[in-house]
């Protein structure tokens, strides 16, 4: 029915993320027997508002509190990982949640974070594919070369074949990483040739296409619930707009990702047709018997979980009673 992201931004103004991260874990563990299917994890470094750094850690937390949940963390910019370690970290991580957890690889699109690793952002293309070389031998258990030796990760992940792993980005080279080694792709744009350029890129390496995903036009990708629509406004539009203008300062240039909007107040928030969204219980349930599954994002941008959490009950109740 729907899913959950956390991205534990926990700006001057909102939750302390004490709060907010023992919050994100509760609301998994009651949701997942009411209607979410899915739980997303998001990665940035260095942010002011302490944008969640390490989802792999967040994720294990959720998977022990959680029995069925989906975990899906997106993006993690690989290239800033080591990947002997993030091999390790994933390997455990699919034997603590029994094979629940799947990835949306990047390659990151901050300087800052580079420059926080002290990494050259111009080489992040050729460090994620030599990661993408190991990373699925060794999360199998499999001997690898790397640099000059002989590496295996112990244990290996539960999942045979390890865990699901898709390419994400809006470009070309992004597109054609995910066909050379036979991985879905999640594509932030619509741009044209994409789809193409994927599926050709899978068969010239011997694999078929598999998942694929593009932005829906005029779908929202951050939803509350409410009765009182302009009374949640209120209560909410600050926090929503710190988000949209924190992820847009991020692509000060690039308009062409389907979250961002240049939205500078809360009223400008508010377009019809815009990625923040509150909607009643009605629109709600129209929404999802449209084929679609409502995005919930429950402490974005620091909403208190006491604010929060009627919210995501008011959410869940809506397809209680719809059905």
């Amino acid at each position: 029915m729907f899913t959950l992201r956390f991205d534990m931004r926990a700006p001057r103004g909102g939750a302390p993320a004490t709060d907010l991260h023992a919050a994100a874990i509760d609301m998994c563990e009651w949701a997942e027997t009411r209607g979410a299917v899915l739980a997303v994890l998001s990665e940035h470094h260095g942010t002011d508002d302490g944008h969640l750094p390490v989802p792999l850690i967040l994720a294990s937390a959720i998977a022990a509190r959680t029995r069925t949940l989906a975990i899906l963390l997106a993006a993690v910019p690989i290239p800033l990982w080591d990947p002997v370690r993030l091999a390790e970290e994933i390997s455990v991580l699919d034997l603590i949640s029994r094979g629940r957890v799947s990835y949306a690889f990047g390659v990151g699109h901050r300087h800052e974070e580079y420059e926080h690793f002290g990494l050259d952002m111009s080489t992040r293309g050729r460090a994620a594919d030599e990661m993408l070389d190991i990373l699925g031998p060794l999360v199998r258990g499999e001997s690898v070369e790397y640099r000059g030796r002989t590496v295996r990760v112990t244990p290996p992940c539960g999942s045979p074949n390890g865990p699901m792993v898709l390419i994400a980005g809006g470009s070309k080279a992004a597109a054609r990483r995910a066909g050379r080694y036979g991985l879905g792709f999640i594509s932030q744009t619509a741009s044209p040739g994409l789809k193409e350029c994927y599926e050709e890129q899978c068969r010239a390496h011997g694999h078929e296409p598999g998942i694929i995903q593009f932005p829906q036009p005029g779908a929202p990708t951050t939803v509350f619930v409410a009765d009182d629509v302009d009374g949640a406004w209120h209560e909410l539009g600050s926090h929503l707009l710190h988000d949209a203008k924190t992820a847009a300062s991020y692509r000060p240039h690039d308009d062409s990702v389907a979250s961002i909007t240049r939205a500078d107040s809360v009223a400008e928030l508010r377009v019809d047709g815009g990625p923040y969204r509150i909607f009643t219980p009605e629109e709600a349930v129209d929404y999802v018997r449209g084929g679609q599954l409502l995005p919930l994002h429950p402490l974005c941008g620091g909403v208190a979980p006491d604010v929060a959490w009627p919210y995501l009950e008011r959410a869940s109740a809506a397809f209680a009673d719809g059905r």
